[in-house]
């Protein structure tokens, strides 16, 4: 019995190891972005029916867990402490050193307001660089303003 969105994505990503998988397949077989799909199969989005379905065929999955894909989770899985692997310290170190300055630079643009991680999109890709790759992140949200009442 499966009790949990968390234990579904023990399954995906053992399946995922076991198979040789890459998340960019797992993405064209469901038809969504490769950081979309990579988010729901790590418990952070939900599928529909027929995603979910695509996702179970594609991981071996068995029917609890398609179902577990289709519900709603609880988001935000980092830790509230600093986190300590390596690239998602770097992201934190990315947000303390640059966050401030983000802030200021979309109130200047944009006036009180915020940027939604619902009505959003992320692209990373390799840059090939002489000097070494570079990792592009793109990331759009559409500007939420805060509103008088």
């Amino acid at each position: 019995m499966i009790s949990s969105r968390e234990e579904v994505t023990r399954l995906i990503l053992a399946s995922k190891v076991r198979k040789g998988l890459q998340w960019r397949e797992a993405a064209e077989v469901v038809g969504l972005s490769k950081e979309f799909v990579t988010a729901g199969c790590l418990g952070q989005m939900t599928f529909d029916k027929a995603q979910a379905e695509a996702l179970g065929e594609l991981f071996e999955l068995p029917d609890e867990a398609i179902a577990w894909l289709q519900i709603v989770p609880y988001k935000g899985s980092l830790p509230s402490a600093v986190p300590s692997d390596p690239l998602i310290y770097r992201w934190y170190e990315i947000v303390s050193v640059y966050g401030t300055t983000i802030k200021e630079l979309i109130h200047e643009e944009f006036g009180d307001g915020i940027m939604s991680a619902i009505d959003f999109s992320m692209d990373i890709q390799r840059q090939a660089d002489p000097k070494g790759d570079r990792v592009s992140v793109v990331l759009s949200g559409k500007f939420l303003p805060y509103k008088s009442y």
